[in-house]
């Protein structure tokens, strides 16, 4: 297991980074969907301070809570949010001794283009150490490549309820070191599909990317899927499940991480956030990758509009 200490520095190290990428987002600036907007007064009555004295604003405040735990589970949903996963993984390398804390700043953002149609943007800064890496005595640690999403999405869901977007993907080459990332430009389609069903939601994302810069070192051909499912409980706990499965065409090599756990909506102070984790296996990796369990933090700023 992760030692607590790191675990610490990385924490305090990531919400510095969140608060700067929130000073940079204005959600007054964003034109959202009138019958998709919550109120920033909102009350979550498992964290209220006061206890509502009419059982309606009790009603409300629980409606309002479960609209935003379900936005929550919909990637391309009109909702500003920023994700944080903090993810801990080991067993790297030949000798299977290297391990690599990755930290994912994950900023979306929705914006309203007609009365039809949505862009939302998901961007992920990753944020790496790791130690033993490539090789026995290597550690290093940065920023890795971005992965900058955008999809089109429509903003009400088809008569049989799917809700769906599809857009481009681009990796960017902005690792600080050689081995926290491929440092290629590359890019490819990306698209996702997904129902809600009570407390369920379920559904895929994917997306394909191609190296397209003569110049870059290292070439990326690959796919990446991730089929999801999830359940929202009265107290807005949403237990989740989802695989993160890349396939290397180049290598023809899969890494299939199994994801599980849960996040708790709350509020601390102003604040609307859901904070959770789990563990991840991997059932499947590549030579030099990661092996057995490694675990997930998770932790996201909600900011209705």
């Amino acid at each position: 297991m992760p030692p607590i200490h790191d675990l610490l520095r990385h924490l305090m190290t990531t919400r510095l980074l969140t608060c700067s990428l929130l000073v940079a987002i204005s959600p007054g600036a964003l034109a959202q969907d009138q019958d998709d907007t919550v109120s920033e007064n909102i009350v979550i009555a498992d964290t209220a301070t006061e206890e509502p004295t009419d059982s309606t604003e009790v009603s409300d405040a629980d409606a309002q809570a479960a609209a935003i735990a379900q936005k929550l589970s919909n990637p391309v949903a009109s909702l500003i949010s920023v994700p944080i996963q903090i993810n801990y993984d080991d067993k790297y390398g030949l000798s299977e001794k290297g391990s690599v804390w990755r930290t994912n700043v994950q900023p979306v953002i929705p914006i309203s283009l007609n009365d039809d149609w949505n862009m939302i943007s998901r961007t992920i800064v990753p944020i790496v150490k790791q130690s033993d890496v490539p090789i026995p005595g290597l550690s290093e640690s940065g920023v890795g490549d971005i992965v900058q999403s955008v999809f089109f999405s429509p903003k009400k869901p088809t008569d049989g309820g799917l809700i769906w977007g599809i857009g481009p993907v681009i990796n960017i080459p902005t690792s600080t070191k050689e081995t926290l990332g491929p440092e290629a430009w590359a890019a490819g389609p990306t698209g996702l599909v997904l129902k809600q069903s009570g407390p369920w939601t379920y559904g895929a994302l994917a997306n394909h990317l191609w190296s397209f810069a003569k110049e870059d070192k290292t070439e990326i051909n690959a796919s990446f899927v991730q089929p999801f499912l999830s359940y929202i409980t009265p107290k807005k706990l949403t237990y989740y499940l989802n695989t993160e499965s890349t396939y290397n065409w180049d290598t023809k090599d899969w890494s299939v991480p199994i994801n599980v756990g849960a996040n708790q909506l709350m509020k601390v102070g102003n604040q609307i956030m859901q904070v959770g984790g789990g563990l991840r296996y991997w059932a499947e990796s590549s030579e030099m990758g990661p092996k057995g369990w490694g675990v997930r933090l998770n932790i996201i700023f909600v900011f209705p509009t």
